[in-house]
């Protein structure tokens, strides 16, 4: 007799890169990509009503039916990266759904307004991307393994992918009004609750935690888990279950939420924000509580762990604290790690069971506390997330993948804590030992937490600020003159004000703004500038001069040896006039249609550097008024890495000719504009590499004025 019910089933197995049969490999991915696929789509079957799909679930996010067409938007952009589609689906869509809200704090309000299509049409296009998607896999050569540089590996993103958006979709249904959602079969919640447990800290042995993954691991990965980390623990003590719903309330029914010396200054910030008595989930019921899931209330099951978010689990540590005369906190990422080393538990590869109430294999909800034992402690995975007192970083050697940069640098911003172990909705990644994932402190999540009382130090992580691409672009940007020759940014600012002359200027668009100069610098006497860059690594430094003025960067001086550099806006005399600067990251050759109506448009050094620099500006004209005008300069560094050959502009031959890039150019933009001054001229610059090593270039520049009449 199985004491925890029912045989359990993982639905969706993990996506092991190994294998020695091509064609099996193949089987195995159609099925999971087409199992995951429709499940996501069984999960939006929740929304009872048209309201469900438009109304936010929280500010901070977009409403579902963004959700619903994001994960198949993110398999068209990715595959469309990866040379694996040679043409969109829908390009209104491919916009519309692409970027989703990472909001920089919890009041930051995404106040925009979106023409969203109908569910109906989203699910029509879904059908499209699922046939478009079915039909590479079924096509494409395949040799095992498949590898980080494989064009699998865009295929097995989009697929863990979907396994996030699964999750934090079902989240957000959560906090809908009860009235909008209805049961689904397949995401059936647990039915057994109890009292709870009697929690107690039970001693770890201390040791030496390895953590990261090989780059030739058997499994998929994101790119923060690759790499490799020690870290030495002494003996500390951890609780052996999860928090529970019973444990928790006690912190509740003591006004723990209306007492500020429990609470971080940023979590009692974010508790007058959010009006926060007691955790989101649990809705008020006299004499008690009731607990949220996805589409019903039920009395509050004491012995299920509370789900809160990293300030709420805090702040009861801080309880806690007092309360046992110990000093309790939430465990770091190692000491976590320490705790699955010791539960014996394999990778999820290895499970011929779920082990744990993970991967859905239990139902949709949480379970008991002491359902799962792993060897001393229980629910070390699954059951709910684990909230840790580590911010991501990235491990030594950390790259992001080109595919998808954003995925984790924006999280090394010592503001997204590491949530650890799974919870019951959790599948694919998610379930791996060494998974990595992070979110804001004030998130919401199907997280709840443990305590610890450990005299292991709190890790001291710094920002990332190591990428070179992005310290190369700083000093580019913000760094010395060499060599007598003007700051480039700067130099496109002036030039661009200069050919504006009386023209009108109201609002500016800068397409690949990078570090965001030109941008700062136009917003000096143009009252709106919106800068757009595809790279959340450049956006993000561009946001942080913006709000807090100072960035710090390494500057390579030789092999190994490096300096510090600091950018201060207000050196540059950019600081007061910086907010009138949005920041948005966007794709070139795919933007979104509400970008119109602008005096003037900057593309600096940029369409030489993108896929389908044709299709960018066949569209440009749309985005700028007649009489505005569109500023280009690029070197014409044509290289396959960047554009496919055959969407190069120039430094080509067409049927015997030479064609350059200026005549492509007048070909192009000759219907809808004329160049100004008769010809262009050269603007030079600098890139330093090292103490003794610059590349020294000359862009050409042109300026067009938009043909037609106001």
């Amino acid at each position: 007799m199985n004491p925890r019910g029912s045989p359990p089933v993982v639905r969706i197995p993990p996506l092991v890169c190994e294998g020695t049969d091509p064609e099996e490999k193949r089987r195995t991915i159609r099925e999971v990509f087409n199992r995951t696929f429709s499940l996501y789509e069984h999960l939006f079957e929740h929304l009872a009503c048209e309201a469900a799909w438009y109304q936010k679930a929280t500010p901070l996010r977009h409403p579902l039916i963004f959700y619903f067409g994001h994960t198949a938007v993110f398999f068209v952009n990715k595959l469309h990266l990866a040379g694996l589609l040679d043409a969109r689906i829908d390009p209104r869509f491919e916009s519309l759904f692409a970027v989703g809200v990472d909001e920089m704090s919890w009041d930051d309000l995404d106040e925009s307004h979106y023409d969203w299509p109908g569910p109906d049409a989203v699910a029509a296009y879904r059908d499209q991307v699922r046939d478009r998607v079915d039909a590479v896999i079924a096509r494409l050569p395949l040799a095992l393994p498949i590898g980080w540089d494989s064009p699998w590996w865009a295929i097995l993103m989009g697929i863990e992918h979907e396994n996030i958006h699964l999750e934090t979709s079902s989240v957000l249904m959560r906090q809908l009004p009860l009235s909008h959602v209805r049961p689904v079969a397949q995401f059936k919640p647990g039915s057994t609750s109890g009292p709870a447990p009697e929690n107690r800290l039970l001693k770890v042995a201390g040791a030496i935690v390895r953590m990261g993954k090989r780059r030739d691991h058997r499994l998929y990965g994101w790119d923060n888990e690759y790499g490799n980390e020690e870290k030495m623990l002494a003996d500390f003590a951890a609780s052996r279950y999860l928090v529970s719903n019973d444990e928790y309330r006690a912190f509740v029914d003591a006004e723990g939420y209306r007492e500020p010396r429990w609470w971080t200054d940023e979590g009692l910030a974010w508790r007058e924000f959010a009006h926060a008595r007691h955790p989101t989930f649990w809705v008020p019921d006299r004499p008690g509580y009731r607990l949220r899931l996805i589409a019903e209330e039920r009395p509050l099951p004491g012995d299920w762990p509370v789900e809160v978010n990293c300030h709420e689990a805090r702040a009861f540590c801080r309880w806690q604290s007092e309360r046992m005369g110990r000093a309790i906190r939430l465990p770091t990422e190692a000491e976590w790690r320490r705790l699955r080393d010791l539960s014996g538990l394999p990778d999820c590869d290895d499970w011929q069971e779920a082990p744990a109430n993970i991967g859905l294999a239990y139902g949709a909800s949480a379970t008991a506390v002491d359902r799962f034992c792993h060897g001393a402690f229980c629910d070390v995975v699954g059951n709910v997330w684990q909230w840790t007192e580590t911010p991501t970083y990235p491990f030594p050697g950390f790259v992001p993948h080109p595919l998808y940069d954003d995925f984790t640098v924006p999280t090394f911003d010592g503001q997204h804590h590491l949530i650890k172990g799974g919870s019951f909705m959790s599948l694919g990644n998610e379930m791996q030992l060494e998974s990595r994932y992070a979110f804001r402190r004030h998130f919401i999540q199907h997280a709840g937490f443990r305590y610890v009382e450990s005299s292991n130090l709190l890790p001291a992580i710094p920002v990332y600020e190591t990428d070179l691409a992005v310290a190369q672009y700083a000093e580019f940007h913000y760094g010395a003159e060499y060599f007598g020759v003007e700051n480039f940014p700067s130099a496109i600012a002036r030039h661009a004000l200069a050919a504006m002359a009386d023209r009108p200027l109201k609002r500016v668009l800068e397409v690949g703004c990078a570090l965001g100069r030109t941008a700062f610098e136009l917003a000096r006497v143009c009252p709106e500038v919106t800068a757009l860059d595809l790279s959340a690594r450049f956006i993000q430094v561009g946001v942080r001069l913006r709000d807090q003025g100072r960035y710090v960067y390494p500057v390579i001086e030789e092999g190994e040896l490096t300096s510090f550099h600091t950018v201060e806006l207000a050196r540059f005399g950019l600081a007061e006039s910086a907010r009138r600067v949005r920041f948005i990251q966007d794709d070139a050759c795919n933007l979104k249609t509400s970008h119109v109506g602008y005096d003037l448009v900057i593309a600096a050094n940029l369409i030489d550097r993108l896929r389908e620099p044709g299709k960018f500006l066949a569209a440009i004209s749309e985005r700028i008024r007649p009489g505005g005008l569109l500023f280009l300069t690029s070197p014409y560094t044509w290289l396959v890495e960047h554009t496919p050959r055959e969407h190069w502009l120039g430094g080509i031959r067409r049927d015997g000719e030479v064609v350059t890039t200026l005549d492509a150019l007048m070909t192009l933009l000759g219907p809808h504009f004329r160049l100004l001054g008769g010809s262009p001229f050269d603007l030079p610059f600098v890139i330093r590499e090292t103490a003794r090593k610059y590349q020294h270039s000359l862009a050409q520049v042109s300026i067009w004025e938009r043909l037609g009449k106001d």
